[in-house]
């Protein structure tokens, strides 16, 4: 019987092959890697590795034996070529070709590139694998001057990284706020304060027009307004890509995203995709959803798995993802889009940043944000998922459990 093959070396192919085996699947199983390291999960490179306190043993999935132990066969350090749908083949580079019986494209994304002169110099760095965080560890010394082109998440953990150090660290953010279209205006002046306090330089409304060199380095940032800012090195988080190469040239529904329906089957037969490539069909919201968070590669494939194997599976988890910046520590789940809310409450304080933000549309909770809170994101999610009807008051009220308001 030809094996399930999963394309793509991260937590969404090693969770896949993890669940295929719990679910009682003893066939070949088959994951397809490009890059030379066993699977390994992603969050830990802007933070703890990052920061050296944790080591490279420790962000890999499983350990070394673990494969043979499940009979799970990892060909890496190897590209796919091409997907034959009509033929159920998958084709490498040099030409081998390999049948399945099922396949799940958990292909990831690429980190977005800067589109100016410059971008593409030695100590330009961008953070996606193990090996940029390495570069980037390496660059981040005392006194280094490191520019972060990128107000996001990952541009402000790498930012905090770098101060703590030692590096002068300035951060540069298109809008007037880092975070201010992802969280709104006020929670946005929290994040921003936060680094502010840690020496942080934020230049908001910023416009790259080059990356400067001398000797063939990045040595600063030009911006349209002609400011130059010297750096050491410059790191880029301006947003990623979906790796959708392989599905669109096999003709599979591409949109954002690898098109999948609520169970991640694909356009194709027998093909599934999984993680952050994903741009799967979300009960709840009605919509087609693409989340490129760690949580979404942790769970999602468990419902491809258990619908690569014939079961009825839906994914319908809330998203969520986690973020650590000094001393402050944040969780969010849920989802709203520009519109998506008409007002924001807090309970706690933004100044001591010790609250919880609710996203409210009407009375109901479409998302919710812990920042420095602890144990209240499952009942958060409770409330989001029951759609109650809720008085602005009591929810945000310190002293009004959060359990307490659920229906």
């Amino acid at each position: 019987m030809n094996p399930f093959v999963i394309v793509g070396g991260g937590l969404a192919a090693d969770t896949a092959v993890e669940a295929l085996r719990e679910r009682g699947y003893d066939g070949r199983l088959l994951v397809i890697g490009d890059e030379r390291e066993r699977p390994y999960i992603r969050p830990p490179l802007p933070k703890g590795y990052l920061l050296g306190k944790e080591d490279h043993e420790s962000i890999y999935v499983h350990p070394e034996n673990w494969y043979a132990d499940h009979d799970v066969d990892l060909l890496l350090g190897t590209t796919v070529r091409t997907v034959d749908p009509r033929a159920a083949l998958v084709e490498l580079e040099g030409g081998r070709r390999i049948a399945y019986a099922r396949l799940l494209l958990a292909t990831g994304s690429t980190p977005r590139r800067l589109p100016v002169p410059g971008a593409d110099l030695e100590n330009v760095l961008y953070l996606r694998r193990v090996g940029d965080s390495d570069r980037l560890k390496a660059a981040f010394t005392e006194g280094a001057r490191i520019v972060v082109i990128g107000g996001g998440w990952i541009g402000l953990e790498t930012a905090a990284a770098a101060r703590l150090a030692g590096a002068e660290v300035t951060v540069l953010e298109h809008s007037e706020l880092p975070l201010q279209k992802v969280v709104g205006r006020e929670a946005a002046q929290v994040f921003a304060g936060l680094h502010a306090e840690h020496g942080v330089r934020l230049h908001p409304h910023a416009e790259v027009e080059r990356i400067t060199a001398s000797d063939g380095r990045a040595d600063g940032v030009l911006l349209a307004d002609g400011t130059h800012l010297p750096a050491d090195a410059v790191v880029v988080g301006v947003g990623i890509t979906p790796n959708v190469r392989l599905a669109q040239e096999a003709g599979l529904e591409v949109r954002d995203g690898i098109v999948a329906d609520e169970h991640l089957r694909t356009s194709a037969p027998d093909i599934y995709a999984a993680g952050d490539v994903a741009n799967a069909y979300h009960p709840r919201y009605g919509r087609h959803l693409r989340v490129e968070h760690w949580a979404n590669a942790l769970h999602q494939p468990r419902t491809a798995a258990a619908s690569m194997l014939g079961e009825h599976a839906v994914y319908d988890r809330l998203p969520y993802f986690y973020t650590d910046q000094y001393n402050l520590g944040m969780e969010y789940t849920g989802h709203t889009e520009p519109g998506g809310n008409d007002r924001v409450l807090f309970r706690g304080s933004t100044v001591k940043r010790q609250f919880v933000a609710f996203w409210m549309s009407g009375n109901r909770v479409v998302a919710g944000m812990s920042v420095n809170v602890w144990d209240v994101i499952d009942p958060i999610r409770a409330l989001i998922e029951s759609g109650a009807e809720l008085d602005d008051a009591a929810l945000s009220d310190p002293a009004v459990p959060l359990d307490s308001l659920l229906p």
